[in-house]
């Protein structure tokens, strides 16, 4: 037995001494003593290898015995080192600038470049280096950094330094995160990754949202960043199209392992074209894309950032050459706030020949586990491949220690005696807040100026609530909702209570019920917002929006079955009267209108449009989006926009006699809906497509039909749904109908040719809607106008049959 125990114990022993791993170290500089940033150091002819940092500093694990390192940089030569390796090694390397020469190459006066032929080549082999790899996996670590460089004092009231917690000149990092994860591919964009560590600074119970597919940009695809940085792509200098949109100079050539590479610069042949500056580094034979040192400026369009330079670093594994080290440096200026900073990946340890199993690609694009951010300070020692610097060092002591200060019951009870002191002006303006953040307990009241409306079937209104929200781990809330609504002239006083309960964000599960009576609009897709309707009123004598009275209760549920599809359920019950006009009051009396009554079908006469009645109805609705891709984490499952359409299938059901129901009615409807469709340099097209029919209307009311959602504002909210000159309430059926929006937009593909309108980042875009029912059989509309951000101005016409019905303005805001 004592044998066999020291046997065991000389294995193990021998294992340990295999197993040991050596730390190789150092700084890497230029011939001028410069650090030089993100230099990738790989072991040769392998991808097992990670990045310096910014400042030059690396720090590479390796086991014991002989070992060839390479340092290589975009701009600089590759340099290999042999070292021998029994103990930590500090070994400090300078590398020389990139010696890229003409010798070879003859260019002749008024000769069209040779860098264009290379480019030819290039792009003839695009697709087939697109596609050569059909699958991989690799190990991932990225790091993202985000600093101030300089801010105003104030912002909003708020002291900029002690919020963001900068130094004496409002500089410092903002954002610091680290995470890494295995990385999954299989062509064609089937991708699955999953987070092994993460680590946000500040935030102790964060995850990090870092993604390897958002730093593989690849250069052998027509077009870039897609609905990123701006709402059109970017043009690769390898593209099909490329020569149209740039010119090429060859600016040497160099022997790198063998290989010919040709340095080339991209030149756009326009200043404004959505096109890359820079220099792309080409294999000469192969015609592969061997490094990326590129930028986009704002004149290629970008928004929200002034410059991005994107570098890449490819390593030949087997045969083919695949990404090691990517860097996104970035820098910009908004409202005062000047911004920079970088993330980078580090991709090593490549296998091209994974065997995947059957359904391993089922969508979830990221999994985050709930282990990930729990791995301590030295586990980051040990496993952290590019080392921090000095002040990302301080960055996540200082405010690790801030967090778990912050987390104390001492702390956010002196932090809330702060924050919820009462204030008048908090009461009328924004609303104020009771929150209890040890608790997690938060009371909202709203804001007193907001609560107040008018309209003439109420008089002026005061309408005010109050919510409570519970939360839990993982995003898991509830929160109650009590409502009062009172109508000076109407002399009516309503009341409500709702409740909702979010209890599994992964399935994005929730129940939710509500009672009491109150106010509502005839259409339940809404007509104006009560701020819109209010102004018309006082102002133009224009009261557009018609109401009722409700007394409810209604419970609804949803939850996602299978990945894409979701379902829900509710089931209502109302007690329904109609309104008349109590009021007529206006700031100014125009002789020539009048207010009209409450039914929209009668202006002129208060006739009553339905019966006091009562209606139980229950409605089920499955939402199915083809081709769903989603994030999963311990707090929920957050969806990404999917290149495939959404399709939805609803049935309402209203019984008779059910409950003293009056109603008896069967509704199906069915509707497409796809957002962004990306067609590269010409934008992209949204689309919505609906038809729905009620297969039993033996007996319903006004309330029941299926409502469009119209508008006959100048200023609206947008929506794709919405009509931009239909109106709210005639067009209600109890039929079958047909609807369709179609809407493009250019993405500044005409604008961006106007020299005066170029820099003003202006957005063209078409659009239009269709309506067929019984009660508007051929109703068409057509707009166009032009966008920036959140502002959109437009111009239509909207037809019934051939006869025109309305033109005007349209002008709307909000995301």
């Amino acid at each position: 037995m004592t044998r066999i125990c020291a046997l065991l114990f000389l294995c193990g022993l021998t294992n340990f001494t295999f197993a040991q791993q050596y730390i190789v170290s150092g700084i890497v500089k230029d011939a001028t003593g410069q650090p030089v940033p993100f230099t990738s150091v790989y072991l040769k002819n392998t991808t097992q290898g990670t990045s310096a940092n910014v400042d030059g500093k690396y720090s590479i694990k390796l086991s014991k015995g002989q070992h060839t390192i390479s340092f290589r940089a975009v701009g600089y030569k590759q340099q290999d080192h042999i070292i021998n390796l029994n103990e930590d090694l500090s070994l400090d390397v300078k590398i020389s600038s990139e010696s890229y020469t003409l010798d070879n190459v003859t260019i002749r006066a008024n000769a069209e470049d040779p860098a264009f032929e290379i480019i030819r080549q290039a792009i003839k082999l695009r697709k087939a280096h697109l596609n050569e790899v059909k699958e991989f996996s690799c190990d991932v670590y990225i790091k993202g950094v985000q600093r101030l460089k300089g801010a105003p004092k104030k912002f909003f009231g708020q002291d900029i330094q002690k919020v963001l917690e900068l130094d004496s000149n409002r500089n410092g990092i903002i954002y610091l995160s680290e995470s890494q994860s295995k990385f999954n591919f299989r062509q064609k964009n089937d991708i699955h990754e999953e987070m092994i560590s993460s680590k946000v600074a500040g935030r102790n119970n964060a995850f990090s949202f870092n993604k390897a597919s958002d730093l593989i940009i690849n250069f052998y695809d027509n077009y870039l960043l897609e609905n990123t940085l701006s709402t059109r792509g970017f043009i690769s200098p390898i593209a099909d199209n490329a020569l149209f949109y740039y010119k090429y100079k060859l600016i040497g050539e160099s022997k790198e392992n063998g290989e010919l590479i040709h340095k080339i610069q991209v030149i756009p042949r326009r200043e404004n074209d959505p096109v890359f500056r820079g220099i792309i580094y080409i294999i000469d034979r192969s015609w592969r894309i061997y490094n990326t040192d590129v930028y986009l400026t704002k004149n290629a369009g970008i928004n929200f950032i002034d410059t991005l330079n994107i570098n890449q670093q490819f390593t030949k594994v087997k045969q083919t050459y695949m990404p090691t080290t990517i860097n996104f440096q970035f820098a910009g200026s908004v409202l005062g706030f000047k911004v920079a900073g970088y993330y980078v990946g580090v991709y090593s340890n490549y296998n091209l020949d994974p065997q995947f199993p059957k359904n391993y690609f089922n969508g979830e694009i990221l999994k985050v586990t709930e282990t990930v951010n729990k791995k301590d300070s030295s586990f980051w020692t040990n496993n952290r491949p590019i080392p921090l610097t000095a002040d990302e060092a301080v960055n996540y002591v200082k405010k690790d220690s801030v967090a778990k200060l912050k987390e104390s019951k001492q702390y956010l009870d002196s932090l809330e005696k702060d924050n919820n002191k009462f204030g008048i002006g908090k009461l009328l303006l924004r609303g104020y807040s009771i929150n209890d953040r040890y608790d997690k307990e938060y009371f909202t009241f709203d804001p007193v100026l907001r609560a107040i409306t008018y309209n003439t079937v109420e008089g002026f209104v005061v309408k005010y609530g109050v919510t409570y929200r519970k939360d839990f781990e993982n995003r898991r809330s509830y929160s109650i909702r009590p409502e009062l609504r009172y109508g000076f002239a109407n002399e009516k006083l309503t009341g409500s209570l709702t409740g909702n309960y979010y209890y599994d964000p992964v399935k994005r599960a929730s129940v939710s019920a509500s009672f009491g009576n109150g106010i509502f609009d005839l259409n339940n897709l809404g007509s104006m917002t009560l701020l819109g309707n209010t102004i018309n009123s006082l102002l133009y004598e224009k009261n557009f929006s018609k109401f009722y009275e409700k007394s409810f209760f209604n419970i609804n549920t949803t939850r996602e079955l299978i990945n894409g599809l979701q379902g829900s359920v509710s089931v209502d019950y109302s007690r329904n009267h109609y309104l008349t006009n109590s009021s007529d009051f206006k700031f100014f009396d125009n002789k020539e209108r009048e207010f009209t009554s409450n039914n929209p079908f009668s202006p002129t006469v208060e006739t009553p449009l339905f019966p006091t009645y009562t209606a139980f109805s229950a409605t089920a609705s499955l939402t199915y989006t083809i081709g769903q891709k989603f994030i999963t984490r311990p707090d929920g499952k957050f969806y990404t926009e999917s290149k495939f359409p959404r399709i939805t299938v609803l049935y309402k059901k209203g019984f008779k006699n059910l409950l003293g129901s009056d109603v008896d009615y069967d509704f199906i409807k069915a509707e497409v809906y796809q957002d962004k469709i990306n067609l590269g340099l010409f934008g992209y097209t949204s689309f919505l497509v609906g038809a729905g029919k009620f297969i039993n209307n033996n007996k319903l009311y006004y309330l029941d039909y299926k409502h469009f959602a119209g508008n006959i504002s100048t200023i609206f909210p947008p929506n794709l749904r919405k009509f931009q000159y239909l109106d709210f309430y005639q067009f209600s059926t109890n039929q079958q109908y047909f609807e369709a929006h179609l809407e493009h937009n250019f993405a500044g593909f005409f604008m961006n040719k106007v020299p005066l309108l170029r820099k003003a980042k202006l957005e063209e875009f078409i659009g239009g809607g269709y309506l067929s029912s019984p009660e508007k059989r051929n109703y068409k509309e057509f707009y166009f106008g032009i966008q920036r951000l959140v502002l959109r101005a437009s111009y239509g016409f909207a037809y019934d049959a051939a006869q025109k019905i309305s033109q005007g303005f349209r002008i709307s805001y909000g995301f």
